[in-house]
């Protein structure tokens, strides 16, 4: 008889957001261009739900170069069109004309001397900040952390980066650990 593993209780019974849970969100992420493709997919998701997202992400890497900012800087009008045509991504001409701008506030950050890295971490110490909650519905959707965030990144020129898509974006990137206490990840993050 196998033991059941307790885990948050957001990611369902879906497969694909199981292994989201399992495996990725949470973990702490330090790498300057995975932190900007995970910025830009928060900012794609708002107003519809994660796992919407994730389904597509596969499509969104593709369809922007792996997210990698020094191309997404030098996407041409034509390349906007080519991507509002596209299926496999959320097509909402907004969100995909702030990724170039914010492509821009990244290499704008790099230039200034700071890894994009130095400049997210720094609004939890470098640290994660791990949190105790009992269940899902404790845990909130913003914070002062998430808020100095969405303030800097604005300033730097980045859109899509409200206090709750940071908050989102803190979490799945392990720069707060949100696991519920009686997830099996709550330790392990």
């Amino acid at each position: 008889m196998s033991k059941e593993i307790s885990r948050c209780s957001w990611p369902g019974e879906d497969p694909l957001y199981v292994a989201y849970h399992d495996e990725e969100w949470g973990v702490p992420v330090r790498d300057d261009r995975a932190l900007f493709e995970k910025l830009i997919l928060d900012g794609f998701q708002a107003g519809l739900a994660w796992i919407t997202i994730l389904r597509k992400r596969d499509n969104f890497c593709a369809a922007f170069d792996n997210f990698d900012p020094e191309i997404i800087v030098k996407y041409k009008p034509a390349k906007i069109e080519s991507l509002m045509q596209d299926k496999g991504i959320v097509r909402n001409r907004s969100k995909i004309e702030s990724t170039v701008k914010s492509a821009q506030a990244w290499i704008d950050i790099r230039e200034s001397g700071q890894s994009f890295e130095d400049f997210l971490w720094q609004f939890v110490g470098g640290t994660p900040i791990n949190n105790a909650w009992q269940s899902w519905q404790e845990t909130p959707t913003e914070s002062e952390e998430s808020r100095a965030m969405s303030k800097a990144l604005k300033a730097a020129g980045f859109n899509y980066c409200g206090p709750t898509i940071c908050y989102a974006f803190m979490q799945a990137v392990g720069m707060i650990n949100d696991h519920q206490v009686g997830c099996f990840r709550h330790k392990q993050v």
